[in-house]
């Protein structure tokens, strides 16, 4: 196999929502029966034990049966200040303790009184009656709805191991008992990954980049648009490894000119001291055409590329120099909507054309109104340079993502536990699952609108009608747009399940709640490195479940025992059994290529992790064979070129998503026809927490401002509101309204303020629409609507309002407390 392609096995692993850990089972034919059975381990007697987690690998210390303290992996080259939020998740006051029934549904039964969800109204049940609970209505719904009455597309970004993969193991208990609903796509990327495979073939979001050595070695200029990898490269899918940051180091030792492109002044742009560009948010696409227009009109863009290997750009062309609709998309005309000076925009033009330039753009990007123009007009931008498939040229969208870019190990694909879906026609590592499925951000849509038509990616689907869903590994109460519309949606479900370890706004809007351990009280097995693969690390179990926690795996065999369908589970196979087969197989695959690994036993009870060599990933050049024969190395677009005006989605006949890229108006932004707010808020990824994750720890004292989320605002808009630095403010606009606390900088632009994503939502009035967010949840504010009908993605940074000094009576923050009769 070639570098090439293990490089992007490797990252396909971590496309999140699409393979479950099935790929190189599917690929490889190595899920067959353990030889022996194991049985569970106990917990780590006293003293260090190395595990992981998504902020990386950890040394835990233990005593009396208990973590006291945690350190990162002497091998770790920039540990995340995060783990300290990592031990506290274990023990805080956020921890779900026992089975819990919302005691109005319990009295009452499925439907009762779904006003008092989420006023923390619970009753403590035993584990039986809780599976029990559960088992019956998942046959009730069955036999009264059909299939399509279960929703099972649970998102989130769950725990690592390849066992204790819950979403996973939800779908595979749901597809043993019939059918259920499932959702495709993620938050992360929703629009991007479903444009790219129509620009260049490829989901391209999650696949390995132009490596980190080539362009410290080969980029005269990295550009990072809309991307903050200082901050988001803590966190990965499987064990963070975060090479990335040695890149990064290396990059700003040399000197290489970067630049970012950001409303905020970024921690990446104070790391590398780089030029900081602040467009209006929303409008990047109007910028990349303005210095498009520059190359065409000063002769700077690369035509051999273009006629070698792009394909529509004949027909983009007049769009871009005003032929079809009479504006030309020069300079000036993008200057009055994204007010970067025209002088600058044609400065760019000629900076990105004389040098060997990366453009390097985030996700961040593509979660907006149209989000699939910014990343279609990214790479057409690229493609206009020429340098595509050059050493340190071209464009990248995992530089901030999980160290995108940190070279490929030669090691084996780790495998893992499948969901038990059919195998998908021509792609074997792809299951499909469910009875009907929806992009995974059009999920309130669905509740509101059942039976209703929705266009996607081509084709017609209609929303099913939905009575329960099954939620684990996520929190829609924080991660999904429009809260309040969101509380309204919900009211629709007779029955709603929550299987998590911590309190949060999710699960306390359960009907049924389902404490689960936490990664550090159970075995489990996971790769080092979404891109890397540099490591396979033992996740052994550090200390026993606390209070009467349970594994996701024992959870649902013992639903799947109630279904009749225990052994269909569980395969006969304990959690060591499963281990030792996802081990096994990749060490098939290493006695192939030669690679050394011990045997299992050698493994578990040795050193607990075996590291692998980088020789050819070092100097892995994206889309470079592509570029050095395209007639052999063809993309997988319908022409085998990269479409800038792709005839498949002409056919589509959509009206907010042409044949090629183009600026469209949102529904709102800063400097836009909307006139009511002058404000527009993002919504960044935060410092100190991956999404809403640890959000319920103690880390959250070394960020919040007067007990609250805080609230970035430019110096000028500060002054003219009377706000200063540590006040309590509201945020606000027609959608709801949030307390935050103020911190006045320079370092974000006028007419801007953020309020990262992943505050916990918590609402003075649970169950009441409108009601004010005494914490801080940014979502609350943000729009509920899809990016386009081709992708349906969400539009999280699409939001503006306004915020003033909060003069109301004092509030108590709630929702880190446990709730009554929790505890």
């Amino acid at each position: 196999m070639s570098m090439e392609r293990t490089q992007e096995l490797r990252a396909e692993l971590s496309r999140r929502s699409l393979l479950h850990y099935g790929l190189a089972a599917g690929i490889f034919g190595f899920a067959g029966p353990s030889l022996l059975s194991i049985g569970a381990r106990a917990a780590s007697p006293d003293g260090e034990v190395l595990t992981g987690s998504h902020w990386g690998a950890f040394r835990a210390k233990v005593e009396a049966g208990q973590i006291v303290s945690v350190k990162p992996w002497e091998k770790d080259p920039a540990p995340s200040h995060q783990l300290a939020g990592v031990l506290d998740s274990i023990y805080s006051p956020t921890r779900i303790k026992y089975p819990m029934v919302r005691r109005a549904y319990l009295e009452k039964g499925p439907g009762a009184d779904v006003d008092s969800r989420g006023a923390g109204d619970f009753v403590r049940v035993s584990w039986d009656q809780a599976l029990d609970l559960v088992t019956k209505e998942l046959l009730r719904v069955e036999k009264t709805y059909g299939p399509t009455a279960t929703f099972a597309g649970s998102y989130g970004w769950k725990s690592p191991g390849r066992l204790h993969n819950c979403q996973s193991l939800l779908r595979r208990m749901m597809n043993l008992k019939g059918s259920f609903v499932n959702a495709s796509g993620d938050y992360s990327t929703g629009a991007a990954q479903i444009i790219m495979p129509h620009v260049v073939g490829t989901l391209e979001m999650y696949e390995q980049q132009t490596v980190w050595p080539v362009v410290v070695d080969k980029t005269e200029l990295m550009v990072f648009w809309g991307a903050d990898p200082i901050v988001t490269n803590q966190i990965s899918w499987v064990i963070g490894d975060h090479g990335g940051y040695e890149g990064m180091k290396a990059l700003k030792a040399k000197g290489t000119k970067v630049i970012c492109i950001d409303p905020v002044k970024t921690e990446t742009a104070e790391f590398f001291g780089a030029e900081w560009i602040a467009p209006r948010p929303q409008t990047d696409v109007a910028l990349m055409l303005g210095i498009a227009h520059t190359l065409v009109a000063e002769k700077l863009a690369d035509q051999k590329f273009l006629k070698t290997y792009t394909t529509g750009f004949d027909k983009f062309l007049p769009y871009l120099m005003g032929d079809t609709d009479k504006t030309p998309k020069s300079a000036e005309w993008a200057a009055d909507i994204c007010e970067i000076p025209a002088d600058k925009i044609k400065e760019l033009a000629h900076l990105f054309a004389k040098h060997r330039t990366m453009l390097a753009g985030g996700f961040s990007l593509q979660r907006q109104q149209y989000g699939e123009q910014r990343h279609w007009m990214l790479v057409t931008l690229a493609a206009m340079l020429g340098q595509i498939g050059l050493p340190g040229g071209g464009f990248g969208f995992s530089y901030h993502y999980a160290n995108g870019g940190t070279p490929s190990a030669d090691a084996p694909v780790l495998t893992g536990i499948t969901d038990g879906g059919k195998a998908k026609e021509g792609a074997a590592w792809m299951t499909e699952n469910g009875a009907a499925s929806i992009p995974c951000a059009r999920v309130v849509d669905m509740l509101m609108n059942p039976g209703k038509e929705f266009d996607f990616n081509g084709k017609k689907e209609k929303y099913p009608d939905v009575k329960m869903a099954y939620w684990v590994g996520g929190n829609p109460f924080v991660h999904h747009q429009d809260r309040n519309r969101m509380v309204a949606a919900w009211k629709k479900l007779e029955t709603f399940i929550v299987q998590d370890f911590q309190w949060t706004p999710t699960a306390r809007h359960a009907d049924i709640v389902l404490p689960a351990t936490t990664s550090y009280e159970r075995n489990d097995i996971e790769s080092v490195g979404d891109y890397a693969g540099s490591a396979i690390l033992a996740m052994k179990k550090v200390i026993d479940p606390v209070f009467e926690s349970k594994t996701d795996y024992d959870i649902f065999a013992a639903i799947a025992e109630r279904l009749g369908k225990g052994k269909d589970f569980t395969e006969g196979k304990s959690e060591m059994d499963w281990i030792k087969s996802f081990y096994d197989a990749a060490l098939t695959q290493a006695k192939a290529k030669k690679i050394p690994m011990p045997e299992f036993d050698a493994f578990w009870s040795g050193a607990g992790v075996i590291e692998f060599p980088v020789t050819e990933g070092k100097s892995f050049v994206r889309y470079a064979k592509y570029r050095e024969d395209p007639l052999l190395n063809p993309l997988g677009t319908p022409s085998g070129r990269i479409e800038i005006y792709s005839k498949n989605i002409e056919k589509m006949g959509y009206d907010d998503c042409g044949p090629h890229p183009k600026w469209m108006e949102p529904v709102e932004r800063l400097g836009g026809p909307t006139t009511k707010y002058k404000l527009h808020i993002t919504t960044s990824h935060p410092k100190s927490r991956l999404h809403s994750q640890l959000c319920g720890t103690k880390l959250r004292d070394t960020y919040a401002v007067a007990g609250h989320e805080p609230c970035l605002i430019n110096t000028k808009d500060a002054e003219a509101r009377g706000i200063k630095s540590g006040d309590v403010v509201r945020v606000f606009n027609d959608r709801g309204q949030i307390l935050a606390g103020a911190k006045v900088t320079d370092g974000i632009r006028p007419g801007v303020i953020r309020v990262n994503e992943g505050g916990w939502y918590d609402p003075i009035e649970p169950g009441k629409p409108g009601s004010l967010c005494r914490y801080g949840d940014a979502n609350v504010l943000t729009v509920d609507m899809g990016t386009s009908k081709l992708a349906q993605g969400n539009c999280g940074h699409t939001a503006v309002g306004d915020v003033e000094k909060y003069t109301g009576p004092d509030v108590t923050v709630g929702v880190f407390a446990t709730p009554k009769n929790a505890s």
